[in-house]
């Protein structure tokens, strides 16, 4: 295991449309709590997704996997996440998950979120996806760059 050199890197692009009430064939996520009035960072707002994952940057390409789970906001002084999923693999490059947690300070340029673990042609691996911002529209859709790079594989 050399931390300088993954076993395995590749970069995905991950977009989220949050549900606006009339949206319903698009939305690819939904809030299920809504945001406190402590501060206005939408703190303690829980989103729940199943966004889509592609190769390229464009949201209508086809997807390569889905990304799975839920971010909730959790700094009343600063925007800043904390995301838990699943990237669920289904396509002929790839097959098996990804497991991602970790916090998202949406205000500085790349983040770090550790994977804990994965399945299938990710078995039990380890590494760290680097998220970069590409897009956003509020708080309706934004599009993330994920440089995913695996130290562990088996």
């Amino acid at each position: 295991m050399d931390p300088k050199k993954p076993c395995k890197r590749f970069v995905l692009y991950y977009h989220d449309i949050l549900f606006g009430g009339d949206d319903v064939a698009n939305a690819t996520s939904a809030t299920t709590a809504n945001a406190t009035r402590l501060g206005n960072t939408n703190f303690g707002m829980l989103v729940v997704f199943d966004d889509p994952m592609t190769k390229d940057q464009h949201l209508l390409s086809p997807p390569v996997a889905r990304a799975q789970g839920f971010y909730f906001y959790d700094m009343k002084t600063t925007y800043n996440a904390w995301f838990a999923y699943t990237l669920v693999f289904n396509s002929s490059d790839h097959k098996g998950t990804l497991n991602i947690m970790g916090a998202d300070m949406m205000m500085e340029k790349t983040r770090d979120l550790s994977i804990v673990g994965g399945t299938c042609d990710f078995f039990m691996a380890r590494g760290i996806a680097t998220f970069q911002t590409m897009n956003q529209e509020g708080t309706k859709y934004f599009r993330l760059k994920m440089d995913i790079k695996l130290y562990e594989c088996y």
